[in-house]
Formats: structure tokens, C-alpha cells, sequence
């Protein structure tokens, strides 16, 4: 369920969010990227992700947003990935403006797959890339610190 816009922006306000970001390399050690639509981190690259629901276990949280990110309806569980650690991520906007920090708490899971993944454009990324070529790419230092867990 998600909460009303304000409900929402007093969460933000008050409370640091839970959040999943799913690591995802190919078969040559590439990590799945895609620019972010909204705030925080609007136009950087960042790896797939998202938070975790009231009342969601995280088991079903990890299946959900494997599906709703990397559009992988089933057969992967939480089990199935290498779990990297626990991060903190500051912004100093949130998704209703600048005047709001934002601040997650973020597990980070690792999963690889032999070939690369074709992901559909979603209200969260314009685009999709694997980390082939860096350069000229704005990609954001919270996703650049997984690039030294793989």
C-alpha cells in the first residue's frame, strides 16, 4: 500500500525509509544502471531499487521489487542473492522538493546473471545500461560504492 502524499512527506520528514537496491551484474562483471526520473538523485545513474512496505516482510519485499524493477515475474528469493551489507543514503531533497531530506537505510544484494537483462523504462529511470563504459556518465557515489563489493 502506498501511503497519500502527505503521509508520505511527514514519513520523510521524520524518519529514515528502508530500502532494498539490487546489484545486478552481468556474465563480464557489469553492474545494472538506470537514470533516475525523480528525486532523490534525479538524473544520476543508480542501481535498481526501492523501499520496503509497512507490514512487508522483507523476503516479500525482495520479490516484489525483483519483479517490479528487473521485471523478473518469479524464481528468485532473497536466498538466491549475495547479501553485501547495510548502507546509509543522505540526499538533501526528497521527491517532494529541496526543502526535505531524505535518508535511507539500504540492504544491498547482489545478483548475477550469465546474460544482460532487458529492462522496460519505468516512472523511476528514463533509461537502462550496464556499467560498459563510465566515462561521461553521471553516476551516483552511493552506486559507485557497490562497485567495490563485487
Amino acid at each position: 500500500m502506498w501511503l497519500p502524499d502527505e503521509a508520505f512527506k511527514s514519513v520523510i520528514q521524520n524518519t529514515p525509509l528502508i530500502s532494498i537496491d539490487l546489484i545486478v551484474c552481468n556474465g563480464q562483471g557489469e553492474i545494472l544502471l538506470g537514470k533516475r526520473a525523480n528525486a532523490p538523485a534525479k538524473g544520476y545513474w543508480f542501481v535498481p531499487g526501492g523501499r520496503v512496505r509497512k507490514n512487508e516482510t522483507l523476503d516479500d519485499a525482495f520479490v516484489r521489487l525483483v519483479k517490479e524493477e528487473l521485471g523478473i515475474k518469479s524464481g528468485i528469493a532473497r536466498t538466491d542473492a549475495k547479501f553485501l551489507g547495510v548502507f546509509e543514503h543522505f540526499y538533501e531533497n526528497c521527491v517532494f522538493g529541496k526543502n526535505i531530506s531524505t535518508h535511507y537505510i539500504v540492504l544491498a544484494y547482489e545478483l548475477i546473471f550469465d546474460f544482460d537483462l532487458i529492462i522496460q523504462v519505468n516512472s523511476q529511470h528514463f533509461e537502462y545500461s550496464y556499467s560498459i563504459n563510465l566515462d561521461g556518465k553521471k553516476v551516483h557515489p552511493y552506486s559507485l560504492n557497490y562497485f567495490g563489493f563485487i
